[in-house]
């Protein structure tokens, strides 16, 4: 009997850290639980900003998609723009030339006109001076006729004689 009951208070105390054994490991469970929950919920969270990330990352590549073809359009826009500016500067090289040649033009007009005038002076003398060269021509014819006729008369008076 003694035997049975140090058997029976063997078996009690086998069965005492049994069940604090097993109340341990059912804190300890329920410790795992818990940690599992809230990994879990981590999880949860995690793939929540995952997708919200990869949502981000998609809005994020149309943007950069955008801003390549803004800035294809600016890189176009900016050659266009510098083809523009160089057609410009030779236009305004151009211009340049055009007005100096005009300039020139301009200059060399005035000297002929210049020319034209003392032209026209020296023409206007010259038909002064055929004027008064006519003029003494007509003088003298009228002196030619007149000696002429006093010649023609002095001979036939002579011949008279």
């Amino acid at each position: 009997m003694d035997r049975i009951k140090e058997k029976l208070n063997s078996l009690r105390v086998e069965a005492d850290n049994a069940i604090l054994r097993a109340e341990e490991a059912e804190a300890k469970n329920k410790q795992h639980e818990q940690v599992l929950t809230s990994k879990e919920q981590e999880i949860t969270s995690l793939q929540i900003r995952i997708n919200t990330m990869e949502l981000d990352l998609q809005k994020a590549e149309v943007k950069i998609d955008e801003m390549k073809l803004v800035a294809q359009e600016g890189e176009t826009s900016k050659n266009s723009n510098d083809a523009l500016v160089r057609k410009v500067q030779l236009l305004e090289e151009e211009l340049d030339a055009a007005e100096k040649n005009a300039k020139e033009t301009l200059e060399k007009l005035r000297q002929v006109d210049v020319k034209a005038e003392h032209f026209e002076r020296q023409l206007q003398r010259a038909e002064q001076e055929r004027d008064q060269w006519e003029k003494k021509y007509e003088e003298m014819e009228t002196k030619y006729k007149k000696s002429r006729d006093e010649l023609d008369e002095l001979v036939m008076n002579m011949e008279g004689l």
